[in-house]
This record gives C-alpha cells, sequence and structure tokens, in this order.
C-alpha cells in the first residue's frame, strides 16, 4: 500500500497533521532547514523543533510526535524521513514538490 501511503503524505498529511510556524527558538533543524531539503532549497527562515540539543534558532514547528526529535537525533535515516515530512506539513509548493520526490525515492 505504498502508493496510498504517499498518497496520504502528499494530499492529506497537512490536513490531519496541520501546523503553522511559531515563534523563533532554540532547536534542532526540520523541513527545508534540515538535510536533505537544506542542500536544495535556500531560504533565510528556518524551522527548528524547539530543543535545548539544537543549535540553530528558528521558527518554531511542534513535532508530529512528542518523541520525534530525540528519536530523529538517534537514526539520520528517520530524521531525513521526519524533516521532509515536516515540510509537506509547512512548506509552500517548491518545498512541498521537493519533499515528495525525495520520499518517493526513499519509501
Amino acid at each position: 500500500m505504498k502508493l496510498a501511503f504517499l498518497d496520504f503524505l502528499q494530499f492529506g498529511l497537512k490536513y490531519v497533521f496541520p501546523q503553522k510556524p511559531g515563534p523563533v527558538v532554540r532547536g534542532i533543524p526540520t523541513s527545508h532547514s534540515a538535510a536533505p531539503l537544506r542542500d536544495q532549497i535556500k531560504s533565510s527562515e528556518n524551522y527548528v523543533w524547539p530543543s535545548g540539543k539544537g543549535m540553530l534558532r528558528g521558527q518554531s514547528i511542534i513535532p508530529i510526535y512528542s518523541s520525534a526529535p530525540e528519536a530523529a537525533l538517534k537514526d539520520n535515516v528517520l530524521y531525513e524521513l521526519l524533516a521532509l515530512v515536516d515540510a509537506l506539513r509547512v512548506g509552500k509548493a517548491r518545498e512541498r514538490e521537493r519533499a515528495i520526490f525525495e520520499l518517493k525515492r526513499r519509501i
């Protein structure tokens, strides 16, 4: 059911897990501020998961699950997947397009 899952990510995720960028805080980069999109999309805005372990300041994004940032720090593959999912949740058209392309390559 990979195709159905990808369709959900592309078209439904932002409605089930909506998110608007919050105040500027220190945290762990996500969305287009993290790999793999960081190298493809240049932006002056940074998005971060609020965390004392992060070193980047940016607009806060509440993670899709509360323990996601901690798990992502332990597993780079998971980190990239979660950052791509956040790009689908908060990104503009360009970020969403690149994120779904990268997710299709990985799933």
